[in-house]
């Protein structure tokens, strides 16, 4: 069976300052990771988050090990500017949730969230 895409939401966030703009992806797939399981992808700025079972399970024992219940992905997330970023949470519970939090200069933090098809 071929990995089938299918867009959840696309979404950007415009920055004023520049005329710029922060571009988000969230795609469903249906076969991510080594065990071709149904999991998420987020894209944005050339990067690509795979958030499938064994990786979201890793995650969710780092969160648990520092007593969070949303873990930002420092590694995956876009943070260079305190003004403008990029940040993608683990979000545990029943059902596990992915985050995305984006801000520009001229803009509030916009912040959406996607269920994740599976549990760990």
């Amino acid at each position: 069976m071929a990995n089938e895409k299918t867009i959840i939401d696309e979404w950007a966030v415009k920055d004023l300052e520049d005329g710029s703009s922060l571009t988000i992806s969230v795609v469903s797939c249906t076969e991510l990771g080594n065990q071709s399981l149904p999991g998420i992808q987020v894209l944005y700025m050339g990067h690509i988050i795979n958030y499938e079972p064994l990786a979201v399970e890793r995650l969710a024992y780092q969160a648990t090990k520092a007593g969070v219940d949303e873990y930002l992905l420092d590694d995956h997330s876009w943070m260079i500017y305190d003004d403008q970023f990029v940040k993608n949470y683990l979000v545990l519970g029943s059902p596990l949730k992915v985050r995305v939090a984006v801000k520009t200069r001229s803009s509030k933090v916009i912040t959406k969230e996607y269920e994740l098809p599976f549990d760990v």
